[in-house]
């Protein structure tokens, strides 16, 4: 039998790996990549340095697949996205098919956790149900980046008996969610925090556990066009950006 191991890796920063996960790296006969292109090449190049500090006395391969591009003009916001998964998922299953002999472990290293804000598990599972995987699977979790943005600001995410909310910037952008005073937002391309008003704090960071890593926190009005310039410098510094923040109500609405 087959078996893929999907393995969290963290942020950013390789000491997030965890004790679990370079367990399961040495288990691995085949890693897959999906080549986001030459503008995100560093991520590549921190996959493989994980591989190297951790893997110890065992050969393995690498399969690289090329990202699929994904329409981030469409308006049609889901569907997009749906598509870009199906032609991502083909990818997958020709790198499995061609790379996973029986008997095998194949793994995909996710940044973060792969239960959190990442399709590879949604993926996995539609192979499943084309009948396209056949192989066991297993997940090894991983330091979000949300927790690595907490840490880093040495906060919490929720205050005493009050919730927590993760969602994205496309949805921030529509209204602030019920019931929730602190917001942890994610995949935020269009600086949603910046249409907020209220007293609001932010702690905001880009890059997280990498060595050009970016935090920026304090009242929302007072910091907003810093994080923003700061967003655009390094987006044009770098070419792609992965950021996350938490907005917190300065005064907890009452129950």
């Amino acid at each position: 039998m087959r078996r893929i191991i999907v393995i969290g890796i963290g942020a950013g920063d390789p000491e997030q790996v965890t004790v679990q996960a370079v367990r399961a790296l040495n288990r691995v006969d085949v890693f897959f990549v999906l080549d986001k292109g030459d503008v995100k090449r560093e991520l590549v190049d921190l996959r493989q340095e994980i591989l190297d500090r951790y893997v110890e006395g065992r050969e393995y391969r690498v399969a690289v697949g090329r990202d699929p591009d994904r329409d981030r003009a469409s308006g049609a916001y889901a569907e997009a996205v749906a598509d870009w998964r199906r032609r991502r998922a083909d990818v997958c299953a020709g790198l499995i098919a061609e790379h996973l002999a029986d008997g095998e472990t194949g793994a995909f290293l996710v940044w973060g956790d792969p239960a959190l804000y990442d399709s590879t598990l949604a993926i996995l599972d539609d192979l499943r149900e084309r009948g396209a995987l056949d192989a066991e699977v297993e997940v090894v979790p991983g330091i979000s980046s949300v927790s690595a943005l907490a840490a880093r600001h040495g906060t919490v995410l929720n205050r005493v008996g009050r919730p927590v909310q993760i969602t994205t910037g496309r949805r921030l952008a529509e209204r602030w969610p019920d019931d929730a005073d602190d917001v942890v937002v994610m995949l935020d391309a269009r600086d949603a925090f910046a249409g907020l008003g209220g007293d609001v704090e932010i702690f905001w960071g880009a890059y997280l556990g990498m060595p050009d890593e970016i935090l920026i926190s304090g009242r929302l009005p007072d910091v907003a066009a810093q994080i923003a310039e700061a967003r655009a410098e390094a987006r044009r510094r770098k070419g792609w950006i992965m950021d996350t923040y938490l907005l917190r109500r300065s005064a907890p609405a009452a129950d």
